[in-house]
């Protein structure tokens, strides 16, 4: 019987479902992938490097640039481990507003995720309808920041500035979040009703990229990645900041650990994200008050910390070791993706060269804070 013969083929970088500057070296029996090597070091900007030399204030724009998806869940981190290492804890409608913009944050990434995952899979009319709904919500980044990818936004003790009466329109901030909420449902139901029981869909996603319960938590899987196979563990619920406390939401869980499972996840947080802005709204509209502490931040005590956020991605950790100067001595980024990306090996070998695609795409990888 004749046997097939191994051999190696580049997937990317050039290839879209690559990310532009990932390489995979795969190792090939006729289709079907027998090893996946990652190459990385394409994009690298040596953040953490670049951070030594930088004043703390200086930082914050460069946190920004890891994950240019969800730039203001980077700058919470960062922030969080300054105000940890001050002990200084930020007045709560400020706390209110980095939850509204978290969660705003959360939906940009989730949009933009399930918009070029059906475009890496082969559905063209789902990136159209995700694209529409952010750029509504990259509107209030505008109107709050100025800007509509880098909003350098959060500050030690607070905000850069409290939320706009109104949008650049001149609607109501409020009224058009609240207008946004109710239109956003409505597309999310046609999304789910496009691609949930879509058998084309569900062919190229069930049973694709397994990741168990035992391999998800021995990766080091965090986020979407982790609840979808299993693990229920959601750093706003067990190790809460900010105001999650005071909100009401739910953590979806699926046990498949597939790529249909991670679909099916990060469609219901989208949901959940809904609900957590709507509290949001309703709590800032009411209660008016100060959005930063009195305290004028130089140089940061001497010392460590280590503060983590539920991410989009998953968890997000900033390190910083400071010798009591005004810039950090030591600063280290725990990156959200890039537990997913080592483990793109376990979770494409045996699948066709054609799946591999959507196994990448799932993963929801940002190679600016895997290749920081």
């Amino acid at each position: 019987m004749a046997t097939t013969k191994e051999y190696n083929l580049n997937f990317g970088p050039q290839h879209p479902a690559a990310h532009g500057v990932l390489r995979l070296i795969l190792s090939l029996e006729g289709e079907t992938i027998t090893n996946v090597d990652p190459n990385i070091g394409f994009l690298h900007r040596g953040v953490e490097k670049l951070a030594e030399n930088l004043t703390y204030q200086q930082i914050t724009p460069y946190i920004d640039r890891l994950d240019y998806i969800s730039t203001l869940a980077n700058e919470h981190c960062y922030i969080l481990a300054l105000e940890k290492l001050c002990g200084i804890t930020p007045p709560e409608r400020a706390q209110y507003i980095r939850v509204l913009f978290d969660e705003i944050t959360r939906l940009l990434s989730h949009l933009i995720w399930l918009g070029s995952h059906a475009l890496d899979i082969g559905a063209m009319s789902v990136f159209l309808y995700a694209m529409q709904e952010r750029e509504k919500l990259l509107d209030c980044y505008e109107a709050m920041s100025g800007s509509r990818v880098h909003p350098n936004l959060y500050r030690i003790g607070g905000m850069r500035h409290d939320l706009p009466e109104t949008m650049p329109d001149g609607t109501n901030f409020f009224n058009y979040l609240r207008d946004f909420l109710t239109e956003l449902r409505k597309v999310l139901a046609e999304l789910e009703n496009m691609l949930t029981d879509n058998p084309i869909w569900k062919k190229r996603t069930i049973g694709i990229g397994v990741a168990t319960k035992e391999q998800a938590i021995a990766h080091g899987f965090t986020g979407p990645m982790l609840r979808a196979s299993g693990v229920n563990w959601d750093l706003r619920q067990q190790q809460p900041y900010a105001v999650y406390e005071q909100l009401q939401f739910n953590v979806p869980v699926k046990q498949a650990g597939d790529c249909y499972a991670r679909y099916l996840v990060y469609l219901a947080e989208m949901q959940q994200s809904s609900r957590l802005i709507a509290q949001c709204t309703t709590w800032l509209e009411n209660n008016p008050g100060p959005i930063n502490t009195d305290n004028k931040i130089i140089n940061i005590p001497a010392g460590e910390a280590y503060a983590a956020i539920e991410h989009p991605k998953g968890e997000f950790g900033i390190y910083i070791n400071s010798q009591g100067e005004n810039k950090p001595w030591r600063l280290r980024i725990r990156a959200a993706s890039f537990p997913h990306l080592a483990a793109i090996n376990m979770l494409a070998k045996g699948h066709m060269i054609a799946d591999l695609a959507a196994i990448i795409s799932s993963t929801n990888i940002i190679l600016g804070e895997v290749d920081r």
